[in-house]
């Protein structure tokens, strides 16, 4: 019977990790459980929700091997209540189906399933396999997770799309249908081949949540359906999303001769200030660009107006369009302290935006009527 001693602040860390995987609301009980089990010297404690899972191993001081599945919702709760740096004893008792957990003078009883009904976790060889750098995996994600669409009847555009392109970048793209993300980094060895896949948001999510950010390398191996992760002492496995993504290329539009050079910063405070005024449901806002400047504006019949003008470099004719302002913000988010340049084309087509000190990304925003 499973006797074994853990750090709270280890045991804490990795089910901060887990809590977000296992589903709350489930008709299969397993499901809202976490299993722990001895591994040598140390304690795996694994989640999943069928689609995907989190193993993670941390230090464990065992003085008898076994194996315990414990509610997540309760255990997380008393162990992120025990004061840092608590020893935690966890033993199963002799009728296998409660688990003590012991620290200070705290003393909790708690009910478990019988290990066999937690779901098999199955870690199979998937055919394409490669390591990237932590950072550049987190710049793919980081830079591209919001525009990942929310609409559930597009499945296919709920996720991050990535794929190795001609050979020199490993592209991330992500689209809602109203933006679009396009970012990539130096393709990795062994990623020439692998066919495009789409992670899902909650998958893109927990990575972003418990990826170090650091000068690691984190292994990837995939398939056409699965993908897994490891780094450190972490092990996630999800579904990947099956269904096609749209030809992304052909949302980026190639006339646009109306360029306007910015920086980044000022232009956001000014997008946050001026849409204060704009509608809740629309959240419209407008800019005009004049030779040398651009003027933001807004106007709600319930609050009033807001107009205000910032510094550019802009030489062609005026032209006047409207835009999410929340979208526009979210864009200009993912550049902040940069130079941008915006290319217009006309009122009713899309507008590329770019960072100037960074070839390797692309941003595009669908104009709206104001």
């Amino acid at each position: 019977m499973m006797k074994i001693y853990v750090e709270r602040n280890d045991l804490m860390k990795a089910l901060g990790h887990s809590h977000s995987v296992v589903e709350k609301k489930t008709t299969i009980p397993a499901l809202s459980h976490v299993l722990l089990q001895t591994e040598g010297t140390k304690l795996k404690i694994t989640a999943t929700d069928l689609e995907l899972t989190i193993i993670e191993v941390i230090d464990a001081d065992v003085e008898m091997e076994g194996s315990a599945t414990v509610l997540e919702s309760m255990f997380y709760e008393i162990v992120r209540k025990l004061p840092d740096g608590a020893k935690i004893t966890l033993q199963m008792k002799e009728n296998g189906n409660q688990l003590l957990l012991n620290s200070g003078a705290s003393r909790f009883t708690l009910s478990c399933l019988p290990t066999k009904e937690f779901p098999s976790v199955q870690i199979t060889e998937l055919p394409y396999h490669f390591k990237i750098p932590a950072k550049d995996l987190l710049r793919l994600l980081n830079r591209t997770e919001f525009a990942m669409s929310t609409e559930e009847t597009r499945y296919y555009l709920n996720g991050i799309y990535i794929h190795p392109y001609q050979n020199q970048e490993l592209r991330a793209v992500a689209t809602d249908g109203h933006r679009l993300a396009r970012v990539s980094v130096p393709l990795p060895e062994g990623a020439e081949d692998f066919p495009g896949i789409i992670i899902s948001r909650k998958t893109v999510n927990e990575i972003l949540k418990i990826l170090p950010d650091q000068n690691s390398d984190v292994d990837i191996r995939l398939s056409e359906t699965q993908i897994t992760f490891t780094f450190e002492n972490v092990f996630l496995s999800s579904r990947l999303i099956d269904g096609v993504f749209p030809d992304y290329e052909k949302a980026i539009p190639n006339g646009n001769n109306k360029v306007v050079r910015l920086q980044v910063n000022p232009f956001l405070k000014a997008v946050e200030r001026v849409a204060i005024i704009s509608s809740e449901h629309s959240r419209g806002l407008k800019i005009e660009a004049q030779s040398g400047k651009l003027i933001l504006s807004s106007v709600s019949s319930e609050i009033g107006s807001a107009v205000e003008e910032i510094e550019a470099h802009y030489g062609a004719e005026s032209i006047e369009i409207g835009f999410n302002s929340k979208y526009l913000m979210d864009i200009a988010k993912q550049m902040e302290n940069d130079e941008a340049e915006f290319s217009f084309a006309d009122t009713n087509t899309a507008v590329i935006i770019q960072n100037l000190a960074d070839a390797r990304s692309l941003y595009v925003l669908m104009p709206m009527r104001v």
